[in-house]
């Protein structure tokens, strides 16, 4: 496989190309795991991993760490500042509203910046596994909140305000033991869903991508580890993001990676910072070959003139590019594009170029959310008929590709 390296960051194309450098192999004896007490298995310390490289630095320039002192004391705390010596360490009381970064409208102008520079170092203070039934059975509390991608459409900054860095929760043994127990009360599953046939399925990246979470610390190792040790249970996240260190953790097949597709010239406007489309199309061999489960996330299909035959461009070219070994084993999600009133005042801001396609009021309704914001949705009818139209091309372009569910 190999290895994703930096694009200048021009803040209309995706960030990252490839070039041909070694993965690195197998992780060496002794690398360690998770078992079922819930203690985190620790990386291997002597090996060369892409997130040392000027690749994944120039995705993370931290200058800043805004730490709560018990994380930035814990062992994962400590691991986390050790890999940006330079960075300034602000101590603050929480990882929530932070002065001077949360609702700050003088972010805006420094979104993307601020992802880059800016991390946050907490602790999770409430463990709580939710029910969800489409991507996954349960949604597992996670190790990060917020991303140093800025895809336009994501609704985890709705909340932050003005300001959406990565916050990583540094006490992921307490995160591993609340899983065990949980998965443990579970016993086996007692019949098929479309989540899964046998095992119940945990997403562990509601918030964050794990892909880029593993840039930083060794949380989603400790989490695919974790997971391997489970007969009943698998973890499963989406990822827009190829990072090659991820296919060392020999995660024995208890871990399902979804990788985001869109159109590239979607991409290119809304996906910013990411992976180009076609080389996580690519990955997928290898992530199989790694011993991950490979599906697909067709998400979110963004209407606008053209997109049906955009989309049947994605399909072919996953029908083309894709080994039989990857077709035999995977399956989608097809999820349409919701946006948010909230978010788009924020991107216009900064890429007004995205609301021309994703803010549709002639398309769209608003929905309020279970949190109280207000949402915009394609309508029932739009939706309807966009849903069957993007089964058809799937039918048509990729047969062999199973919808899991369309939403």
């Amino acid at each position: 496989m190999r290895h994703p390296s930096a694009r200048p960051a021009d803040g209309a194309d995706a960030l990252f190309g490839l070039d041909a450098l070694d993965t690195g192999g197998a992780p060496p004896e002794g690398c360690g795991s998770a078992g079922h007490d819930g203690s985190a298995g620790r990386g291997p310390a002597d090996r060369s991993l892409f997130r040392d490289s000027p690749a994944a630095r120039r995705l993370l320039p931290v200058r800043t760490v805004y730490a709560e002192p018990a994380s930035a004391a814990s062992a994962r705390g400590r691991e986390i500042l050790a890999r940006f010596p330079d960075a300034e360490v602000i101590e603050v009381a929480s990882h929530w509203g932070i002065p001077g970064l949360h609702g700050n409208e003088g972010n805006v102008e420094r979104w993307v910046r601020v992802k880059g520079e800016t991390l946050v170092l907490g602790e999770r203070k409430t463990l709580t596994t939710r029910p969800n039934g489409r991507s996954a059975d349960w949604i597992a509390p996670g190790a990060s909140n917020g991303c140093a991608m800025a895809c336009a459409y994501c609704y985890v900054p709705r909340r932050k305000g003005y300001a959406n860095p990565v916050t990583v929760f540094t006490n992921i043994d307490g995160i591993l033991a609340h899983l065990a127990r949980h998965i443990g009360r579970q016993g086996r599953k007692p019949e098929p869903n479309q989540c899964d046939a046998s095992a119940w399925v945990y997403d562990i990246g509601e918030n964050g991508d794990c892909s880029v979470d593993a840039l930083i610390s060794d949380n989603t190792a400790d989490l695919v580890r974790f997971f391997r040790g489970w007969p009943s249970a698998k973890a499963s996240f989406a990822t827009k993001f190829v990072n090659p260190d991820l296919l060392a953790l020999d995660p024995r097949g208890r871990t399902r990676v979804r990788f985001s597709l869109m159109p590239a010239a979607d991409s290119r406007l809304l996906d910013i910072r990411t992976s180009p489309v076609g080389d996580r199309i690519a990955a997928a061999a290898d992530f199989l070959d790694a011993g991950y489960e490979v599906h697909f996330n067709l998400s979110p299909v963004v209407l606008r003139p053209g997109w049906e035959e955009a989309w049947a461009e994605v399909l072919r070219q996953l029908d083309d590019v894709l080994p039989d070994r990857v077709k035999r084993q995977a399956a989608c999600e097809v999820i349409m594009l919701t946006h948010n009133r909230d978010l788009h005042e924020v991107n216009l801001g900064w890429h007004p170029r995205a609301e021309d396609v994703l803010w549709q009021p002639a398309l769209q309704q608003g929905k309020r959310s279970e949190n109280g914001a207000l949402n915009v949705r394609y309508t029932q009818r739009v939706k309807a008929e966009a849903v069957q139209t993007l089964r058809g091309l799937v039918a048509a372009h990729a047969p062999w590709l199973r919808i899991r569910y369309a939403f």
